[in-house]
């Protein structure tokens, strides 16, 4: 059965159930799971005859060991993994994996739904109302409060920095209302993860509320993006390892592509994409890893200064600098480069990308100068429509944006504004 530790104590063991519900260890490391399986040769063997939802399912069940009931853990990941991830080919060599089929538009719903299903079994027996903190650069945050929404017994509150989430996107989380509420918080993307850490570590509001995490720090998140790894990879393997290029901030998705690896899935090397905020770049150039303020660009989810699931790549790799840079490669854009880069992918493919997709394709056409023969397979973690407003015009007048999406744009944003301050953000939890 599954067994997880934190990341700054191996020695004591977590069920997934507390894992989940937990979402933070109270030594403010990260929860991992003791054992990563090996998938057998035979699911290998078979995986091109699975679906999608199958597949996940596959993967779930070894990861997971009996955590959940089989029929239990079926109906979740079934559940959950209803829509598609089809890679498109831009070329025999550049695949995009188009993660924005699901209700939000963002490769997020994977994690949320999954987590939402999740939390939602191990909380069955609760009497106690359970609060989600998760703070938000952009997608997170409505993938979660549709993920969540109207689920009896859990409440969401989402903190999200004041004017960086595009239009769209701080509809998608201040509209909903029932059970998901949303602080505009005067500050960074950072500014809102370290107020949701800090809470987690207050013992006065845990003596007053049963408090979990949304964000890719609860280990709920990550196991479902591992699964479209490895739909990415029935897709497009052709006997050759593919490069994984995955749009990188907080670094859960690159960390679950790392799970993906150890549970057998071939990968050639894995590419993390960088805006200006570069501090994994600069961790894989110079050995030392040193979080600064982050920096708001036109790729505003990998708006991250201080990734926290480093301390999981760090666990993964024993804080090994030599190894880390063995499998996995960085490069880091401006938002001119990224801008020139949904030009290029427009005029040369007649495709339409978004600014996290374009950073992926620019850090691929970069490794391919010293490696021409690889296959990539670039993360599109986000649909176009979201980012009408930073892109080119003329590229921006064909984009087709979906009606989930689109009937947000009428309706009224309903969120409190609090200021950076923990004091304040402590006192609106004990408020309620």
């Amino acid at each position: 059965m599954m067994k997880l530790y934190s990341t700054n104590n191996k020695q004591k063991l977590f069920t997934l159930g507390e894992a989940v519900l937990k979402g933070l260890p109270d030594d403010n490391g990260l929860f991992m799971p003791s054992y990563i399986p090996k998938l057998p040769s035979v699911f290998f063997e078979k995986l091109p005859s699975l679906s999608f939802p199958e597949l996940s399912f596959a993967v779930a069940n070894a990861l997971i060991d009996g955590a959940i009931p089989y029929s239990e853990l079926e109906k979740i990941v079934f559940g959950a993994i209803d829509f598609a991830a089809p890679s498109i080919a831009l070329d025999p060599k550049t695949h995009i994996l188009e993660l924005f089929h699901g209700p939000t538009l963002a490769f997020k719903d994977f994690g949320a739904r999954f987590m939402a299903r999740t939390m939602s079994y191990f909380n069955r027996n609760e009497d106690r109302e359970l609060t989600i903190l998760v703070a938000t650069s952009g997608d997170t945050g409505g993938a979660v409060a549709t993920g969540f929404y109207d689920i009896p017994g859990i409440k969401v509150i989402i903190l999200y920095p004041k004017g960086k989430v595009s239009h769209l996107q701080e509809k998608q989380l201040t509209t909903l209302g029932k059970n998901i509420t949303a602080l505009e918080v005067d500050g960074t993307f950072d500014d809102c993860q370290a107020l949701v850490k800090q809470a987690f570590l207050d013992a006065e509001i845990n003596s007053h509320l049963r408090i979990s995490s949304a964000n890719s720090i609860n280990i709920a998140r990550l196991i479902p993006q591992s699964f479209y790894y490895f739909e990415a990879w029935k897709q497009v393997f052709d006997g050759q390892a593919p490069v994984f290029i995955t749009p990188s901030g907080n670094f859960g998705n690159i960390t679950a592509g790392l799970f993906a690896q150890k549970m057998g899935l071939p990968v050639k090397k894995f590419i993390a994409a960088n805006n200006a905020n570069d501090v994994f770049y600069h961790y894989l150039q110079t050995g030392e890893y040193t979080p600064k303020p982050s920096v708001q660009t036109i790729s505003n989810a990998m708006d991250v200064g201080a990734p926290s699931n480093f301390a999981r790549i760090m666990d993964l790799y024993g804080s090994t600098w030599n190894n880390v840079k063995q499998d996995i490669q960085a490069y880091s854009f401006s938002d001119d480069a990224t801008l020139s880069g949904i030009q290029e992918v427009f005029d040369q493919y007649q495709y339409i990308i978004d600014p996290h997709g374009a950073v992926g394709y620019l850090a691929f056409k970069e490794h391919q100068k010293q490696n021409p023969n690889d296959i990539g397979i670039i993360l599109e973690t986000a649909h176009p429509s979201k980012f009408i407003d930073v892109l080119p015009k003329e590229i921006a007048n064909q984009v087709n944006t979906p009606d989930r999406l689109s009937t947000l744009a009428h309706r009224k944003k309903v969120a409190t504004q609090i200021s950076i301050r923990f004091s304040e953000f402590k006192d609106f939890l004990l408020s309620r």
